[in-house]
């Protein structure tokens, strides 16, 4: 089984993929971090700081900068791009990640979305339409900042032992 994570290298998504290794760690699963780039949309690739203002689209420097976030961030994690038209609808990005998790069968994806736990269905969040398959659970990451259990997996190993009851003479 694998936990997969929709990459787009926003501060969600890079949370994402870190909450995604720390479960792959505990479950002993691999992650496969997936990134859907519409070919030649430079709005896109703009608003997402995958090109700079007066860069031009160039799809293998797009999937090396993305790439390269994964490896820095997750050095585990396998990587996935995929390209689709150049306006495809958010349905058709969150429909090749479906398949992604499908094909890895996926017992966890990791969302990192802003707005997809408040309304998982709305018609332009890809979040929303890849949370919505009820193939695997989803995480949904809401904040950037670190993980309450990374604070809280030292506070565990201080707590007292449980009482001789249960103990074997």
């Amino acid at each position: 089984m694998t936990l997969v994570v929709p990459f787009d290298g926003s501060e969600l998504s890079e949370a994402a993929l870190l909450r995604a290794e720390q479960f792959g760690v505990v479950f002993d699963e691999s992650v496969v971090a997936v990134t859907v780039i519409p070919d030649g949309n430079v709005e896109y690739a703009r608003e997402r700081g995958w090109i700079e203002s007066d860069e031009a689209f160039d799809r293998s420097a797009v999937v090396s900068k993305i790439h390269g976030q994964v490896s820095d961030l997750c050095p585990s994690a396998d990587f996935r791009h995929f390209v689709v038209g150049r306006y495809a609808p958010s349905g058709a990005i969150s429909k090749r990640i479906r398949k992604v998790a499908k094909r890895e069968d996926a017992s966890m994806v990791f969302i990192g979305s802003d707005n997809a736990g408040r309304l998982v269905t709305s018609i332009s969040s890809v979040g929303g339409s890849v949370a919505t398959d009820e193939a695997y659970d989803v995480v949904i990451v809401r904040h950037s900042g670190p993980a309450k259990s990374a604070r809280l997996r030292g506070a565990a190993s201080q707590r007292r032992p449980k009482s001789d009851f249960f103990l074997p003479e």
